[in-house]
């Protein structure tokens, strides 16, 4: 029988970032083979404020400190690949010195909004834009007309993340999200965390972000039905403002589907899990040692050498 298990992660550049009962930890093999690890205490804040933490609106507040984390840890692990030898611009000495030690919130957040700006381009504006072409051929049914919005999407996003696999960095990347599947498995199945335990499972996991994503557009459909077909600023502001609403609704979707064996969630869970073919790749040992590694420390499995606490 499963171990409950909350843990999550993310695969970063050589690396993994776990978040567990005792916080964050990301693990970072160095160009020298050194694992580093930085350790981070924390609290979601879903469990520090009662109102957060209702149904549907925990999803959303997850989904915004997922993306924070996100960017930071990705910060991070990138550090250690840095050229020291580049020369510092004329833009980086005016932005450290103006903002100091505050450069570095305000770099995430500018990181953020560039990020969520190039998103609602890519995967609700362009669908809305193409989609809205079928309309001007004689369809007029608002649900199809949002089916096919859906589908554009949903073929836009299989294309983005097939293109971004076939960069090299991008690749290890996506191995390390493999190991990160694959350790946590290793974890809830209340095996001895080794390389060679964790190898043996899969590396498609159903409370993956592929597949959060994946349904997000899945939900987003049976919404964005309801409010008819009308200008294309409407259209827009009705899917910016439900965003929300849709990310509530899909987290509370994978939560019940990583917990759950009925035959629903299998067959809910497997188009996300196909899809995982696409962001996952098979890791080495050595990429699952690092993952084993940041997922003690999150979980405070056992005294670690070397940890950076923040």
């Amino acid at each position: 029988m499963k171990k409950k298990c909350s843990v999550g992660g993310q695969a970063v550049i050589e690396g993994v970032m776990m978040r567990g009962s005792k916080g964050i930890a990301t693990a970072v093999r160095k160009t020298d083979g050194e694992i580093v690890v930085n350790s981070e205490g924390f609290l979601p804040y879903s469990k520090r404020n009662k109102f957060l933490g209702i149904p549907i609106i925990r999803g959303f507040v997850s989904l915004i400190e997922s993306l924070v984390i996100g960017i930071n840890t990705l910060n991070y692990s990138a550090s250690f690949f840095e050229d020291d030898e580049k020369e510092e611009s004329k833009f980086d000495k005016w932005f450290q010195d103006t903002f100091k030690d505050k450069g570095e919130r305000i770099l995430t957040g500018i990181t953020l909004i560039i990020s969520l700006a190039i998103s609602i381009l890519l995967f609700v504006a362009l669908p809305n834009i193409f989609a809205n072409l079928f309309k001007k051929n004689y369809i007029e049914n608002t649900v199809i007309l949002n089916i096919i919005e859906g589908i554009i999407r949903v073929g836009i996003f299989l294309i983005y993340i097939f293109l971004i696999g076939k960069m090299e960095d991008i690749n290890r990347v996506f191995q390390y999200h493999g190991a990160e599947h694959k350790t946590i498995f290793c974890y809830e199945n209340e095996e001895e965390l080794t390389p060679e335990n964790a190898q043996k499972y899969c590396r498609f996991h159903p409370r993956c972000g592929t597949n959060f994503l994946f349904l997000v557009m899945i939900v987003s459909i049976l919404l964005f039905s309801l409010t008819g077909w009308n200008s294309l600023l409407e259209r827009m502001l009705y899917r910016i403002l439900l965003l929300p609403v849709v990310s509530g609704i899909t987290y509370e979707l994978i939560k019940w589907m990583g917990t759950s064996n009925s035959n629903i969630s299998k067959i809910m869970a497997s188009p996300g899990l196909a899809l995982q073919k696409l962001t996952t790749r098979e890791p080495d040992f050595s990429q699952l040692e690092v993952a084993i590694k940041a997922l003690k420390v999150a979980e405070g499995i056992d005294d670690e050498k070397d940890i950076n606490e923040v």
